[in-house]
């Protein structure tokens, strides 16, 4: 039967050669099927089985592209479950056609290895003729190849959808291919199979230009504010000199330049706005966006993300690089921060433990943003907010018609929402004993049926959970199940109070900068002696509420110990001259760095200490140089 048709087929091919009117009606495939005839001369009756490179050869091709293969495999295995999973084969191929990674049903990899769907296959337009990944590379667009508009007989059981993915600078790096073998499959399903594979290239793309371009200024715009944040929003890098390095596909059709005239071009030709006055607008993590104009008064709203530092670790596990939206310049917490992140992207649960108010969500969301699923869904759940009533629709979700005032619809609970991304379990301590049971099954079969459905679905999260309760203490007296809590204990960080914090200088100068949003605010030295020597009963929660109301109060660029004493009572508050030690300190610093014009390592010198301990000093003290 399989003969029968391929040799129909292979006809059907040769009267389109001889100029009968056969052809395929997408003229990209016309024209590949016009190659596969005249250039590469290939045979469309041939039986020859897909071409599959040795493994030594296969790493060759995989090596170069480390990083790609990493971002984009979450997002494979999600394509994967949004098309249904069975039947389809979600493959990542280099711009030789060979495929570098692949996601299918273990139960159907057989099937598709047969077909050449598996790692090392080939799948060049030369080799295979007329198909998905192999036409893509050479027409450098979304195509779907259905069945018999592939080239070689034996491909025409399969219905193939492929999208280019575009390295940061515009060159081609790889593509993301669905394929299926279903007979049924119709056209909206095709249709529907190419959307979602376009919205996950666009995922990884943007995941990819945001690593890239991690020491670069960043501008993100599009032409309507509440676009900024969405995979239609422009991004555009450059360095400090304001030369423009890279830009996306949406970046260059905003500004209705090509991307050949836009990199290496001055930021300033383009903009409307001096490059000083943009860089003032740099934040290390943009909150509200603001108006701008291009040359040609094109009016646009952005962001711009300033260059990230990064913290240069005195060994290979001392310190985590720089993360936008947290401070970490206390030891214990960049300790914790980088364990806590190497263990998420090895799949192992994390428990923060820690006082009301230490930032345990802070802190969760700053690995998500760190870890190889900041593309991908971030869902916080914090368990003691929710009746208890509630929580189990929120978790677990729910069918249409599950219970009386239930959605009609349906719900997605938390659980189903973070798939492909990071689950953040707040108050973990809370939760029932009955959803405990429910939880702890989910997590150990990774996968979840929503109330009311009887058909499991897959999951694929990473968990971080948290409370401010002894869960150990909890589990001993019957409070928290054992199984669960040691499920959830993979790794345990404890996040310090912050009269315990090392970092309360910097972490200070980080929220008052974060919450004067680029306006000009200095603290006086009595202040923030005050403010460094008060106990904080509510941790960083507190004190950045203190900061917020003293900027909001603030009628001019500077905050004075009164203005401090109005918005926490007196009495908290220790006078500056119960630290004599820390100001004596402070004029020692000064009178030190001012005779030698803040010339470092002499002035470690005098005072004989390191430059560390100096650079640690100067933090401590808020003490910049001018």
């Amino acid at each position: 039967m399989m003969s029968q048709w391929i040799t129909r087929h292979a006809h059907r091919v040769l009267s389109f050669a001889e100029g009968q009117p056969s052809a395929p009606a997408d003229p990209a495939i016309a024209r590949s099927w016009q190659r596969c005839l005249e250039r590469h001369r290939l045979d469309p009756g041939g039986r020859t089985a897909p071409c599959v490179i040795e493994r030594p050869r296969l790493e060759e091709h995989r090596e170069p592209l480390h990083e790609l293969i990493n971002v984009a495999r979450w997002q494979m295995t999600s394509l994967h479950q949004q098309l249904g999973g069975a039947g389809h084969a979600v493959l990542l191929t280099d711009t030789e056609g060979v495929v570098i990674d692949s996601v299918s049903h273990d139960s159907e990899r057989p099937a598709f290895e047969r077909a050449g769907l598996w790692l090392g296959a080939v799948w060049n337009e030369a080799v295979e003729g007329t198909n998905g990944v192999g036409t893509c590379l050479v027409e450098r667009q979304p195509l779907t190849i259905r069945r018999d508009e592939h080239f070689r007989g034996r491909h025409t059981r399969l219905t193939c959808s492929a999208i280019p993915l575009f390295d940061p600078s515009g060159g081609l790096q790889a593509v993301l291919n669905v394929s299926s073998a279903r007979e049924e499959l119709s056209r909206q399903n095709t249709f529907h199979a190419m959307a979602l594979a376009t919205l996950s290239a666009k995922l990884i793309e943007s995941c990819l230009f945001l690593r890239h371009c991690e020491d670069s200024y960043l501008l993100r715009f599009h032409a309507r504010a509440e676009y900024i944040g969405l995979l239609s929003e422009g991004l555009l890098a450059f360095d400090g000199g304001g030369r423009i390095s890279a830009v996306n596909e949406a970046a260059v059709n905003l500004l209705g330049l090509r991307r050949e005239a836009l990199l290496g071009r001055s930021i300033e030709s383009v903009l409307a706005l001096r490059l000083e006055a943009l860089l003032e607008r740099a934040r290390p993590q943009p909150g509200a966006c603001w108006p701008l104009h291009t040359q040609d008064g094109q009016l646009l709203h952005g962001q711009l993300r300033g260059v990230r530092v990064r913290t240069v670790a005195a060994s290979p596990v001392a310190q985590p690089p720089a993360v936008d939206g947290m401070c970490l310049a206390d030891p214990g917490m960049q300790a914790g921060f980088a364990r806590a992140l190497r263990v998420l992207e090895r799949d192992v649960p994390v428990l923060l433990h820690g006082e009301t108010g230490t930032g345990k969500e802070a802190v969760a969301r700053a690995l998500h943003r760190a870890s190889s699923r900041a593309g991908q869904p971030f869902v916080a759940l914090n368990c003691a907010a929710i009746p208890e009533a509630l929580i189990e629709s929120e978790l677990f979700g729910y069918r249409g018609g599950s219970f009386t005032g239930a959605r009609r619809e349906g719900m997605a609970g938390k659980l189903q929402q973070a798939n492909g991304g990071v689950l953040f379990l707040d108050e973990i301590g809370d939760m029932p004993l009955a959803l405990q049971t429910r939880l702890l099954r989910v997590l150990e079969e990774r996968q979840v049926v929503p109330l009311g459905g009887d058909a499991p679905q897959p999951l694929d999260v990473r968990l971080i959970s948290a409370s401010h309760r002894d869960l150990q203490t909890m589990v001993a007296s019957g409070e928290f199940r054992e199984d669960l809590f040691y499920r959830l204990n993979g790794l345990h960080v404890r996040l310090p109070p912050l009269r315990e914090r090392s970092d309360r200088g910097e972490l200070i100068d980080y929220l008052l900068q974060k919450e004067a949003a680029g306006q000009p605010v200095v603290l006086e030295p009595a202040a923030r002696e005050a403010l460094l020597a008060h106990s904080w009963p509510g941790n960083v929660r507190q004190l950045r509420n203190v900061l917020r109301t003293l900027v909001a109060l603030s009628e001019s660029d500077r905050i004075d110990l009164h203005a401090l004493h109005e918005v926490l009572p007196v009495q908290t508050l220790p006078a500056a001259e119960a630290r004599p030690l820390a100001l004596a300190e402070r004029e020692a610093l000064l009178t030190a760095l001012e005779t030698r014009h803040w010339q470092m390592s002499r002035v470690a010198e005098d005072l004989g200490i390191s430059r560390n301990t100096l650079y640690r000093k100067l933090r401590r003290n808020g003490l910049k140089r001018p």
